[in-house]
C-alpha cells in the first residue's frame, strides 16, 4: 500500500471500501512512498476507542517478564517437540507473573486455552485484556507442562509525558522518543535513555525500530530529549546513536543531511 510522510492517522481501506487500519507510518529509502507502510489494525483502533469512552483513558494488561523466541535448538535442550510458545528470559520483582509463581526458563505454551504460536504474538494478546482479569497460563518447565493462574497487571500510563517535556518527534531524525519508564528502566541493560516510539525519515533509512532505545549521540550519553535537541544543533550531516535492542547494544549511522 502506497503511504505518503503525513498520512499517519488515515484510513486504511480494502478493495471492499471497508476501514481495515489506520495508516501509523513507513520504511521508505527516500522519505517518499516507495517501500513498505505499517497500519495499526482496526480491532485495536476500535478497542481503544471503546476504552476511551468507558474509562477516559487507555489500559493495557502487563504480565511483568521478558521474553524471546523459542528456536529449534532451545525447543530440543527443554525437552519440546515444537518451537511454538515464548521463553521467560526474567521475571520483574514485584509483578503480576513473580506473584503467580512464574520463573526465567518457564515457557508459555498457551494462554485461556489458546496456541501462543511465537513469542511475538503474546504481548498484544496480553496488552488486550483488562488489567485485574484472571487468565489461564499453559507452561512448560523441567520436562511437563502445568496450568497457572495469573492475576494480570496494568502498564503503567506514561500519558502525561509530552506535557512534562519527556516526550518529543525530531523531525531531523525522524524519530518520536519518550523518557523510559520505571518498569523499562528495570528491565533494559542501561537505565538511561530515550525509547524509539515511532520512525520516519532518516532513522527508518538507517534501520532504527520502534521499540529501540537510544543511549547516546556521537559518543555522548542522551539523557532527556533537551539533551538530544542540544547535541544534534552541535552534529554534522551523519550521527552515530548508539541504541539497545533486544539487551544488545549497536551503533548505528544515521545521515542527517
Amino acid at each position: 500500500v502506497a503511504v505518503n510522510p503525513g498520512n499517519s492517522g488515515g484510513p486504511l481501506i480494502n478493495l471492499n471500501g471497508e476501514v481495515i487500519g489506520i495508516n501509523s507510518q513507513i520504511y521508505s529509502r527516500n522519505g517518499g512512498y516507495q517501500g513498505i507502510s505499517f497500519a495499526i489494525p482496526i480491532d485495536v483502533a476500535m478497542n481503544i476507542q471503546e476504552q476511551l469512552l468507558q474509562h477516559g483513558k487507555v489500559r493495557h494488561g502487563r504480565l511483568g517478564v521478558t521474553i524471546q523466541e523459542v528456536s529449534q535448538s532451545l525447543a530440543e535442550s527443554f525437552g519440546l517437540k515444537s518451537t511454538a510458545g515464548a521463553l521467560i528470559s526474567s521475571v520483574e520483582k514485584g509483578s503480576p507473573a513473580a506473584a503467580a509463581g512464574l520463573e526465567a526458563g518457564d515457557i508459555i505454551l498457551k494462554l485461556d486455552g489458546i496456541v501462543v504460536e511465537r513469542s511475538a504474538d503474546l504481548p498484544p494478546r496480553v496488552a488486550a485484556i483488562q488489567p485485574g482479569t484472571t487468565v489461564k497460563l499453559q507452561i512448560w518447565r523441567k520436562g511437563g507442562s502445568r496450568d497457572i493462574a495469573l492475576a494480570v497487571g496494568e502498564i503503567p500510563n506514561t500519558g502525561m509525558a509530552a506535557a512534562s517535556g519527556d516526550e518529543a518527534e525530531n523531525p531531523r531524525l525522524g524519530l518520536a522518543l519518550r523518557s523510559l519508564t520505571p518498569d523499562e528502566r528495570r528491565q533494559a541493560v542501561s537505565p538511561d535513555g530515550l525509547l524509539v516510539e515511532s520512525v520516519s525519515g532518516p532513522a527508518a533509512r538507517a534501520g532504527i525500530q520502534r521499540g529501540d532505545i537510544v543511549l547516546s549521540l556521537n559518543g555522548q550519553q542522551v539523557r532527556d530529549v533537551a539533551q538530544l535537541r542540544a547535541l544534534l544543533d552541535k552534529s554534522g550531516k551523519t550521527v552515530a546513536l548508539l541504541i539497545e535492542r533486544d539487551n544488545t547494544k549497536i551503533f548505528v549511522p544515521v545521515d542527517i543531511g
